[in-house]
């Protein structure tokens, strides 16, 4: 075979993956186009998010009435569906990435197959060549310096061949560590929408709660100020009581068990902070509770919201102090225990997504905010306690909450959840 022949054939194989390349041009665009306009109308539901947000914060920061208690829960609805709607979005946003990225990613794996092709052709063809005595290739009327000439020419194109199959495999490479990541990317949000719906059935709940609680009232805001007059004289009570049982509780509690105040030893369990009530003696707490303390911190929470563990650790106890009728406490309510000798609280969730003994990392959802037990809104309580002052039982000395059990500690054993986070 002359070297005119393999150097033809190795410029049709580069022109296949110049064609290729223009083919699937088109479609990629396509896929980019349709990925931008997901991102729109991601932004869009976004925007809308926030309204339904304000909305909340600004009919639930209006006094308690009947009415503002059910709009609050007819917005959120409507943002739950707002979000799930987001999450579906996003979910087809990343499929439409992967997908784009999965053509390029063929696109290269032809490429590179046409390029290895056109070198073993190369390869096999000047060792066909070489095979060939200088006579012989002189005796076919061709001069020396053209015979080195072809020599020379096939040697570059051959090099530029191989130097191409590199760089397109480490390409490929990259692509491969995109798609990794975008598939990773595509499970988060497959779980995401696992939570969304999740909060969706918070939302059927609290929707069953307004139908009982409008049957209750009448519809009538009197009868709506008697309840919750009712549930605040009980809750007192109760508040009364645990006190005055935990101030008689001596546990020894090693100081060195558990770490000094440090910022950071914890993290925020909410993505967006903001404290509504600190630790300790204030305002709040000498008007809410007969001990005049506050045993831990409240953060601002609407229905739904995603609680997060503060650390690594083990699922010691869950509860929901609401399976006795007029025990107004935390509510439903998860306890776990960390490596470095804290413990921590999460009060008023309207829904509970681990299981006693269950081992959590950092940031992982464990359940979502809510206004269950005694609660003047929707909120997250979270208490830090050292851990060998705390311990779960059912609290049988209480007059409304004895057939239920929750975390009952020293009272040093407390302490300023804002010290550690």
């Amino acid at each position: 075979m002359s070297s005119k022949k393999i150097i033809t054939g190795i410029l049709t194989l580069f022109l296949m993956l110049n064609i290729t390349s223009i083919s699937s041009a088109q479609s990629v665009d396509e896929l980019k186009q349709n990925i931008n306009d997901h991102n729109s109308k991601i932004k869009k539901l976004e925007e809308e998010i926030k309204i339904y947000e304000k909305e909340i914060e600004t009919v639930g920061g209006k006094a308690k009435t009947l009415e503002s208690a059910v709009k609050v829960l007819d917005i959120n609805q409507k943002k739950i569906g707002t979000e799930i709607k987001k999450t579906e979005t996003d979910i087809q946003k990343t499929n439409l990435t992967i997908t784009s990225i999965g053509g390029e990613i063929g696109d290269i794996e032809s490429k590179i197959e046409l390029n290895s092709t056109a070198i073993a052709k190369a390869l096999s063809d000047m060792r066909q060549r070489d095979e060939e005595s200088l006579i012989e290739n002189f005796l076919t009327n061709k001069s020396i310096a053209e015979i080195l000439d072809e020599y020379e020419s096939i040697s570059q194109f051959q090099q530029k061949v191989r130097d191409q199959s590199k760089q397109l495999a480490l390409y490929k490479k990259d692509l491969s560590d995109k798609k990794t990541i975008t598939e990773r990317e595509q499970k988060k949000l497959v779980n995401l929408k696992t939570g969304l719906n999740d909060q969706n059935q918070i939302l059927a709940i609290n929707k069953k709660e307004k139908s009982t609680l409008l049957a209750n009232t009448k519809n009538k805001e009197a009868e709506y100020k008697k309840i919750l007059a009712a549930r605040k004289a009980e809750k007192e009570r109760f508040e009364k009581e645990l006190f005055e049982f935990e101030s008689q509780l001596k546990i020894a509690i090693n100081p060195k068990s558990y770490p000094s105040p440090r910022k950071g030893i914890l993290s925020w369990p909410l993505d967006d902070i903001y404290i509504t009530q600190r630790f300790g003696r204030t305002v709040d707490s000498v008007r809410l509770y007969r001990s005049g303390t506050h045993n831990g911190v409240d953060f601002r929470a609407s229905r739904g919201t995603p609680v997060k563990a503060a650390l690594n650790g083990v699922v010691v106890g869950v509860g929901n102090t609401d399976a006795q009728k007029g025990c107004y406490s935390y509510g439903k309510w998860i306890l776990i225990s960390h490596p470095n000798g804290l413990s921590t609280l999460y009060a008023h969730l309207d829904l509970i997504k681990v299981n006693k003994d269950q081992t959590v990392r950092t940031g992982d959802i464990i359940g979502y905010s809510g206004s269950t037990g005694y609660a003047t809104g929707p909120h997250l309580h979270v208490t830090v306690y050292a851990s060998q002052g705390v311990k779960i039982q059912r609290y049988s000395s209480s007059i409304n909450c004895k057939n239920v059990s929750i975390p009952i500690s020293d009272v040093k054993a407390y302490l300023d959840p804002l010290l550690y986070f």
